[in-house]
């Protein structure tokens, strides 16, 4: 399964996306940017990346989970990491950004910590 395969379930104001499979250079880092900017272009800003089915992320990956990070803040949204698996946990606390994303181990923990 080389290929991400996202899907995306509203709950209330918060839009879940569902991810599957690898988030890396090319297809997967471009999957994930398209989905957040049509989900901005909506209006949609509450966005929890579901990251459960997610088995690796290379360096264009996390770049990606930056720079959504980074729009989405800037047009005054939300974007949360649920799931984590230890491996890319472990990643986000070597580059130091897992103090950056607001991470979370639970649905609905996540889902009302948004505003």
């Amino acid at each position: 399964m080389a290929e991400l395969n996202i899907r995306e379930r509203q709950a209330g104001d918060v839009t879940v996306i569902d991810m599957e499979g690898k988030i890396t250079i090319g297809e997967g880092s471009v999957a994930v940017r398209s989905a957040v900017r049509r989900l901005l272009e909506e209006g949609k800003k509450k966005i929890l990346l579901n990251l459960a089915g997610v088995s690796y992320v290379d360096s264009s990956g996390i770049g990606e989970l930056v720079s959504s990070f980074t729009t989405i803040n800037r047009e005054g949204g939300q974007l949360k990491l649920l799931n984590l698996t230890q491996k890319i946990r472990d990643l986000l606390a070597i580059t130091k950004l897992l103090t950056v994303f607001d991470v979370y181990e639970d649905e609905s923990t996540a889902l009302n910590s948004y505003k």
